[in-house]
């Protein structure tokens, strides 16, 4: 297979299908090994019958737009979702929709004749059993083989994937409850990876260069999900590509500010020291250290502190 192609102008995709596609939609947030599962499944198909794998997507999460008061905090950006789905080498084309009010107000129907049949010469659709699209998700996998019986493809409807009977199944959903809990093994097991964020390193307060570490103040976009506050092991993955060992704080620091804190996140990176300011980095979480603590005194939080550098090193050296 030559690289995942990437349409951020679903224009350009037109053409570039013309024997036909193998073709699974969706928010894609995670790329994590449910949906791993099924682009392996997609590709297999689309392998046997000589047609092209493809993914469609969106630029931002769909309930951004349509509920935005309770659309979930993403695993991904969309850059992020792009290099994962590129990354498994079981995808030719990863199709970018443009989401907002308009695209929000397509019926299921014009979606199908828009995007399936004018852009991507559909043969085959694999989606979730519970698969719903278009204005008010009128649409749903029966409407999908309806229509496909009309205009010329098939549709496979699957279940959740589970890594085995009787496990929890794999989903985004699960996987921002293991982070709001804080166990980011837990989420790693359903990612297939640790988390990762990213953001910019912006200048702080110097609180943690007072004491002796200084951290690299990442800012993440607001829509980022986030594990609980707390202490993690991780690793930091500097704007050159570099990647350091980090004792990542997470939270209000409540030995100096109340609630009503600003929450930071602070990776230490272990045995360097150099200038990250302004750099475009990602943290990725792998072990959970403790809570955020409020301690009497500096001295009590900095015996803490080289207790968990010490406990850094060891998981992760």
């Amino acid at each position: 297979m030559v690289g995942m192609q990437k349409h951020r102008d679903p224009s350009v995709a037109e053409g570039a299908l013309t024997t036909g596609s193998v073709v699974t939609i969706g928010a894609y947030d995670g790329v994590h090994r449910g949906h791993q599962a099924l682009l392996r499944l997609v590709h297999d198909l689309a392998t046997a019958r000589g047609l092209a794998a493809a993914v469609v997507t969106f630029d931002k999460h769909p309930a951004e737009v349509v509920r935005p008061e309770s659309a979930p905090q993403l695993l991904t950006t969309l850059e992020q979702k792009l290099e994962l789905l590129g990354s498994t080498e079981l995808v030719d084309h990863a199709v970018v929709l443009h989401f907002d009010k308009a695209r929000s107000s397509e019926t299921a129907e014009e979606f199908v004749n828009e995007v399936l049949v004018g852009l991507l010469n559909t043969k085959l659709v694999v989606v979730g059993a519970d698969f719903h699209f278009g204005y008010r998700r009128m649409g749903s996998v029966a409407l999908l083989e309806a229509m496909g019986a009309r205009l010329g493809f098939e549709v496979i409807g699957l279940g959740l994937v589970a890594a085995e009977p009787g496990a929890q199944a794999f989903s985004s959903t699960s996987v921002r409850a293991k982070l709001a809990a804080g166990d980011v093994e837990a989420a790693a097991e359903l990612l297939g990876r640790p988390h990762a964020v990213r953001g910019i390193v912006e200048r702080g307060d110097q609180r943690g260069r007072e004491l002796g570490f200084p951290t690299a103040n990442v800012g993440v976009a607001a829509n980022t999900c986030l594990p609980a506050d707390g202490v993690y092991a991780g690793t930091f993955i500097d704007g050159g590509g570099a990647e350091h060992i980090a004792a990542i704080s997470l939270g209000r620091r409540p030995t100096f500010y109340d609630e009503r804190g600003m929450r930071l996140l602070e990776p230490y990176l272990l045995d360097f020291d150099g200038d990250l300011y302004g750099q475009s980095v990602e943290v990725r979480f792998e072990h959970h250290l403790r809570g955020q603590l409020k301690f009497d005194g500096i001295d009590d939080l900095i015996v803490q502190m080289n207790a968990d550098v010490a406990e850094t090193r060891r998981l992760l050296q």
